[in-house]
């Protein structure tokens, strides 16, 4: 485990019982939207999407929309 991983579970563990519950939710929840992300971008459809947004945030740019 890196040092620092292992320096933030450790203050952790120093924390009350119910704020290493929400720290370890936090955690849990932070690590299920980056797999669902890697998961969606994965997909053959995701280039085209993305592509799509990337042409319509860059249109808004230049005009001035941003």
């Amino acid at each position: 485990m890196p040092q620092l991983l292992q320096e933030a579970f450790e203050r952790a563990a120093k924390l009350p019982q119910e704020e290493q519950n929400k720290f370890a939710r936090f955690l849990l929840a932070v690590l299920e939207s980056d797999q669902r992300w890697a998961e969606l971008i994965a997909r053959p459809e995701s280039e085209d999407l993305l592509e799509r947004l990337a042409d319509e945030t860059l249109a808004a740019h230049r005009a001035g929309r941003t």
